[in-house]
């Protein structure tokens, strides 16, 4: 080992190089995600100039060289030299890190973006950026590579004098986003139309020109004047809403705007999304407590008051009261502090007071004039709380109150032997027939084994006292042993890996997605930190010449055919569940750690408001909202068996 560690060691990386380096501290990471994290920084910069008043349309584009063009009608970024850097002002936006409109320097009241560093980081992370602004009657145009400066900037061309804005185009470098560099409509669609919804007026008009020859571009428009409004309408499409009225109250106190959007439906989960200057934060934050606090205070006020609750009844919840509740609550603040460097939650106390008093204040006045209104939702509060009480009670007898811990597990789980976490994973097996072939074929040290008989209950149709009271869930919980919804605690987990394995077929989807439903409503911290998995058995068997082959697909038996032959003594059997193979087979095909085949379920949570969506849509009650869900996604389907 070198002990020549001195001054020269210490390595200073000039202008980008920093980015280049060490990408995933600006982007997150080098995935999917950062790839797209790009367009928003470009976007963010376009929505600035909307907040600001001086920008109505936004034009993002896909072309078929897989970069991205934004266009806007902002102000144009300025072109004239910016004295303290020698250069102009769209030089140093796109080549110096932390330099912009956003600093204090009066450019913008409020922002998005990446603290300001989110222009130079795209241009940094790109193989070429060029930029062109509308302003004065000119058209301004300056191109870089990897963040390097190609020429000075120059005007190319004259334009309206009325028209301004910027043109940004860049493509990805494929060197840094070596996972892909393609685009996902759905997923800049879902961020584009949340943007929209966020910012009153603002037209955002998508287009994908990767298309056959001959073909018309694909196109989507998203424009809301009602904001937030229509957010909650959008959110609630899937569900009955308990009443018509969305309340909607804004203001400002301390320099902070406040916008709060909220109605309930008949469901028995919670909807809230907060939002500073237009950027998700799915951990909340100080505006997310104000508005709790807001409401809790506000519902326990009134119903003591109009005698909705009997003296000697205890005050509901806030759980009770937001339960089947969709609310958005967004605030613009100046100078947000955020915990962290993602921005997941927002720390300014002001926050938690301007939304307190603002939403407290037109509540009370609200729920003064909409009696009827006032009386459903504090009945359903009601209601809930009593359910919340029987919960409890079954609650506790899942809990382990032995030291003895396997004394209380389930008589059905087949557990593992190592004790260490990391090691373990668990098997949630659909049918007694396959968890019989799954325990005999099962590595007993580190894999065990739950079967689950039939469906397991819709909890997107339940409230906690009707789950906790179903034997399958309370099985699941007391086996994963880190409790559910407010008791939930990820330092009790038993397993590292748990594995949903059901049938390749319908019946086998839809019970997948009710335990992916469960999981998602009561325990999101297994999917967060990447636990939960879905196992792939194989779809066929091909036997010939005492030679076996498994195929996970349509594609993969073809191509296996042609390479093998296509004889008639081909023996091909199609796998209708796991109970058709014996422990053998499900070993090496579908539990053989070195050979089987798992998908890490993933959740993207700048996307939590359409993963919600998603759920509702296809569990709830509503028949219309899933059949257009099944029409439109049903291209995307490979391998169906009815």
């Amino acid at each position: 080992m070198s002990n020549d560690y001195g001054a020269d060691q210490i390595q200073i990386l000039e202008g980008l190089e920093a980015v280049r380096k060490r990408p995933g501290m600006y982007i997150g990471s080098t995935s999917g995600r950062g790839l797209h994290h790009l367009v928003y920084e470009i976007v963010d910069n376009s929505v600035d100039e909307a907040l600001a008043g001086v920008c109505d349309t936004i034009n993002v584009i896909l072309n078929k060289d897989n970069s991205v063009t934004v266009i806007d009608n902002g102000r144009g970024i300025p072109v004239g030299i910016n004295h303290k850097a020698g250069l102009p002002a769209v030089e140093v936006v796109f080549t110096i890190l932390h330099a912009g409109g956003k600093f204090g320097g009066g450019g913008y009241k409020v922002s998005g973006g990446l603290h300001g560093v989110g222009a130079s980081v795209v241009n940094a992370l790109s193989d070429w950026l060029i930029v062109e602004i509308y302003t004065d009657g000119k058209i301004y145009q300056q191109r870089y590579e990897r963040g390097h400066v190609c020429y000075p900037l120059k005007v190319i061309g004259e334009c309206k004098k009325e028209k301004t804005g910027t043109k940004v185009t860049f493509k990805p470098d494929s060197s840094i986003f070596q996972e892909t560099i393609e685009f996902e409509f759905d997923v800049l669609k879902q961020r584009l139309r949340e943007m929209a919804f966020l910012t009153k007026g603002l037209h955002i008009i998508l287009t994908d020109m990767r298309v056959e020859d001959g073909e018309k571009p694909v196109e989507r428009s998203f424009h809301y004047e009602g904001g937030i409004k229509e957010f909650v309408t959008y959110l609630n499409r899937s569900k009955t809403p308990l009443y018509d009225n969305i309340m909607y109250f804004e203001g400002s106190k301390n320099n902070v705007y406040v916008e709060v959007a909220m109605q309930h439906n008949d469901s028995y989960t919670e909807s809230s999304y907060s939002f500073v200057n237009n950027i998700n934060t799915p951990e909340g934050g100080t505006h997310l407590v104000g508005f709790r606090n807001a409401l809790t205070k506000t519902f326990n006020d009134y119903a003591r008051g109009n005698k909705l609750l009997k003296d000697n009844e205890p005050n509901l919840t806030g759980e009770d009261i937001r339960e089947g509740l969709t609310a958005i609550v967004s605030v613009k603040i100046e100078d947000p502090q955020f915990e962290g460097q993602t921005k997941q939650k927002l720390g300014n106390s002001e926050a938690r007071n301007a939304v307190d008093n603002i939403v407290s204040e037109q509540l009370t006045y609200f729920l003064e004039q909409n009696p009827m209104v006032a009386k459903l939702i504090c009945e359903k509060s009601i209601l809930a709380q009593r359910a919340r009480d029987a919960a409890r009670k079954a609650r506790d007898l899942t809990r382990r109150k032995t030291a003895l811990e396997s004394a209380a597990l389930p008589g059905k789980l087949a557990d593992c032997s190592d004790k260490n976490p990391e090691n373990c994973e668990i098997y949630i097996v659909e049918g007694d027939s396959a968890g019989g072939s799954a325990k005999t074929a099962r590595s007993r040290a580190t894999q065990a084994i739950l079967p689950l008989r039939g469906k397991i209950l819709n909890v997107e149709k339940a409230r906690l006292d009707k789950i906790y009271a179903n034997a399958e869930i309370k099985a699941m919980i007391t086996a994963f042993g880190t409790g559910i919804h407010d008791d939930f605690d990820i330092s009790k987990l038993r397993y590292h890996k748990i594995i949903l394995m059901t049938d390749a077929d319908v019946d086998g989807a839809h019970i997948a997605t009710l335990l992916l439903t469960f999981i998602y409503r009561f325990m999101p911290e297994l999917i967060k930190q990447g636990y939960v998995y879905l196992a792939q058995p194989p779809l066929y068997k091909l036997e010939k010449n005492k030679n076996i082959w498994y195929a996970y697909s349509d594609e993969e038996l073809n191509k296996i055919l042609s390479e093998v032959g296509r004889d008639q003594n081909n023996k091909i059997q199609r796998y209708k569940g796991l109970g058709e193979m014996d422990p053998e087979q499900l070993w090496e095909t579908t539990m053989d750690p070195a050979r089987r085949i798992l998908l890490r379920v993933t959740m993207n949570e700048e996307a939590e408001s359409e993963i919600d969506l998603t759920f509702t849509t296809l569990m709830g009650d509503k028949v219309e909202p899933r059949r257009e869900f099944i029409e439109e996604n049903a291209k995307f389907v490979k391998n169906l068996d009815i």
